[in-house]
């Protein structure tokens, strides 16, 4: 698509196809695009209160892919889960009309505004996230698009009052190089979608790549904690670099830092003067160097630091990051998208600590199969920080299956695992199992959070 189509005064007034509107990136790209006046039609393979959502707000859909659905439009977006072979995108090639990707989009929709982009293998949406509720609590009223909803908003995409607008950047398939932002974070780099990065080489390119894209005017807020994103940072010269971490020296340096079941407290000093205590009601470490970012990137862009970190401390949380989906019986249910080994530790440790005398118990369905052969044995120790657990087949994502790569080959290497892979004989084993003071986690980035309802409803028949 030619650069002068990427300005968002040049889709005002045309229409704006969305092939695979219903998911939750593109739903959100949509109705920002309505706010802006822009005519919004789209597709989906199936319906959904997302769709009808958006044709409330004005949007054209239809529950089923079909080529003539293009037709009039100007402009056609489609998301990675979109095959090449879509009815829809071969007629929009037929026509030679510009074909976006999600970031492309995105990034029109950034370009009159302060952007701020937000990337790390993991983190980011939570980062996004706190980052756009610190910002709010600062009275600024930011745009944002984030992958994860807002559990104090319920929306992941608004179009804010502000100048500023806030992107989750996601690395995946290295599009995040598409947006060009006035300011970054990396919250951290290693090596994940083995599918599309066969190295951990090509991930540190993806991310230098990335940085490079950054206004020559802006600046790159780092981990000094994390190796990859200091050693991102030593490679940046054209533009400032803003660090935070517990590491000494850290620009936003975090001290003092007590962890609690459901929360923390920490100490944080800015550029050498302590502004406050950062508390929160997320827990974890990982969390507390999240809000870390968050907190840095709000200062360098000249919010009070007051009021930044009351806003911090609203934070409740996105869906699907350690959500509380019910307490029955004294048994808590939690479901989490982590779905990469470091996640999982992280997560793991969290709800360890969260238990307290109580048990972990989890239900983790891994996430594709290429991920899961490329981190089998890191898989298997993650997952032994919980107390049992349940391995469900592999999601696979749209992935054949690779021979030999199965759940139960995590399964065999645990002292607590055992495979499950029918979802209903997974929710049982779980339900018998659990003991007031437990907590039970639905772990990955497919459908295994569906059985969170399942497993409290279960709870609560064998309880009453």
């Amino acid at each position: 698509m030619p650069n002068k189509d990427r300005a968002l005064n040049n889709w005002i007034g045309k229409r704006l196809h969305f092939v695979g509107i219903g998911g939750a990136g593109m739903s959100g790209l949509a109705r920002i695009a309505l706010s802006h006046g822009i005519t919004v039609t789209g597709s989906d393979a199936k319906d959904s209160t997302v769709l009808s959502a958006l044709q409330a707000l004005g949007a054209e859909v239809h529950a089923a892919h079909r080529g003539e659905q293009v037709d009039g439009a100007d402009f056609v977006v489609f998301s990675t889960a979109i095959s090449a072979t879509n009815v829809e995108l071969i007629r929009a090639r037929e026509l030679n009309l510009p074909i976006l990707t999600r970031a492309q989009a995105l990034a029109t929709l950034m370009s009159d505004s302060r952007s701020v982009a937000v990337a790390g293998t993991h983190g980011k949406t939570t980062t996004s996230s706190m980052l756009t509720v610190a910002l709010q609590a600062c009275g600024l009223d930011p745009s944002f698009a984030i992958g994860g909803t807002l559990t104090s908003s319920g929306s992941n995409a608004h179009r804010g009052t502000g100048d500023l607008f806030i992107a989750e950047a996601d690395e995946s398939d290295g599009s995040f190089i598409e947006y060009h932002p006035n300011a970054a974070i990396v919250t951290n780099v290693e090596h994940d979608h083995v599918d599309f990065f066969a190295t951990a080489a090509d991930v540190t390119k993806a991310f230098s790549e990335f940085a490079d894209s950054i206004s020559r005017n802006g600046f790159l807020v780092y981990c000094a904690d994390d190796a990859g994103s200091s050693r991102l940072a030593t490679t940046v010269t054209e533009i400032k670099t803003i660090s935070y971490g517990t590491t000494e020296g850290s620009d936003l340096f975090i001290d003092s830092v007590n962890l609690l079941p459901m929360g923390s407290t920490s100490r944080v000093i800015w550029n050498g003067r302590t502004i406050g205590t950062m508390s929160l009601q997320v827990p974890g470490l990982h969390n507390v160097l999240n809000a870390g970012a968050a907190l840095a990137m709000a200062l360098a862009l000249g919010a009070p630091a007051a009021e930044a970190l009351n806003g911090l401390a609203s934070f409740h949380g996105t869906g699907r990051r350690f959500e509380l989906k019910a307490t029955v019986h004294g048994i808590r249910v939690i479901d989490d998208y982590g779905h990469h080994p470091t996640e999982i530790d992280v997560t793991l440790t969290a709800a360890k600590r969260y238990a307290g005398d109580g048990r972990v118990l989890v239900v983790f369905q891994p996430h594709r199969y290429s991920r899961t052969q490329a981190f089998m044995n890191e898989f298997a120790r993650a997952l032994s920080i919980a107390d049992e657990v349940v391995l469900l087949e592999i999601y696979a994502a749209s992935e054949a299956p690779i021979t030999g790569v199965t759940s139960e080959t995590i399964a065999v290497q645990m002292e607590h695992g055992r495979f499950i892979p029918n979802f209903l004989e997974a929710s049982d084993w779980v339900i018998d199992n659990a003991k007031p003071g437990d907590v039970i986690i639905t772990l990955g980035a497919g459908d295994v959070n569906s059985l969170a309802p399942i497993i409290s409803d279960g709870l609560a028949r064998r309880f009453n």
